[in-house]
């Protein structure tokens, strides 16, 4: 059975989070090399066994997102010593000040929401694209998307909408160079909140089944399976836009 990624490199960046992992597995198993990035070697060592004791190859790199000059020479290295940069996926974790509505915040936690996540899509993206422009394809995965807002979110839908600005700027700029970019929309992924205390993830998951037409979340599964997709030529006439996997809260 041919697999999807077969001879791609893929970069995964947060790959030892409950998402980053997931999809790194999802990868791994279509026969993509991933290449997971994340500050803490032993948790990007355990994803990476797991992808190797399925029969796929994982290789990992333990460093800051936010560092430049780091992720440019990581983005140089996998394009030179394994021939190719495929996908870049940016899926780090980032502080999220829940629980306050907008104007009770002070302005400064509300743009370290947004700052931080549109500064780590830049500098991935800006790492990966040199690459891919050499070889004349390749793919960037956002997670996020817009929607309606949630109540007490603080930035971070507005860090979303940032993103999606990016993301289209992204997709307009590098479409000429065979460059696809595409963001993967979910309303919410209760069984990624591994954090958080049993009482708070039921109250979360419950939310976000009650805002679907199905009565169901994605999950980590779904997030994955999309990522292959979205990452393979199958949805090779997919860019500039979006999958969405929030089963129905959000309506097109």
């Amino acid at each position: 059975m041919t697999m999807l990624l077969q001879g791609r490199n893929a970069v995964i960046y947060g790959g030892a989070g409950s998402i980053g992992a997931a999809v790194a597995r999802a990868f791994g198993r279509e026969g993509a090399t991933v290449h997971l990035v994340g500050r803490t070697e032993p948790a990007l060592r355990a994803v990476a066994d797991d992808i190797r004791s399925a029969g796929g190859r994982a290789e990992t790199a333990a460093f800051d997102a936010f560092d430049e000059a780091a992720v440019d020479a990581h983005a140089r290295a996998v394009a030179d010593g394994f021939g190719s940069l495929d996908v870049s996926f940016n899926v780090i974790a980032h502080p999220s000040a829940f629980g306050t509505p907008v104007v009770e915040m002070d302005y400064a936690d509300l743009e370290r929401d947004v700052t931080s996540r549109l500064r780590a899509m830049w500098l991935t993206t800006k790492a990966a694209a040199p690459q891919m422009i050499r070889q004349g394809s390749g793919v960037v995965l956002t997670f996020g998307g817009y929607g309606d807002p949630q109540a007490n979110l603080g930035g971070l839908q507005v860090a979303f909408g940032a993103i999606e600005a990016l993301r289209r700027t992204l997709a307009r700029e590098l479409g000429q160079h065979g460059i696809r970019v595409l963001t993967l929309q979910t309303g919410g992924v209760p069984e990624s909140m591994t954090d958080e205390d049993p009482k708070t993830q039921r109250a979360v998951a419950e939310m976000t089944e009650k805002a679907t037409m199905l009565g169901r979340a994605a999950t980590l599964d779904d997030v994955a399976n999309a990522a292959v997709f979205a990452a393979s030529d199958w949805a090779r006439t997919l860019t500039g836009t979006k999958l969405n996997l929030s089963v129905g809260a959000t309506v097109d």
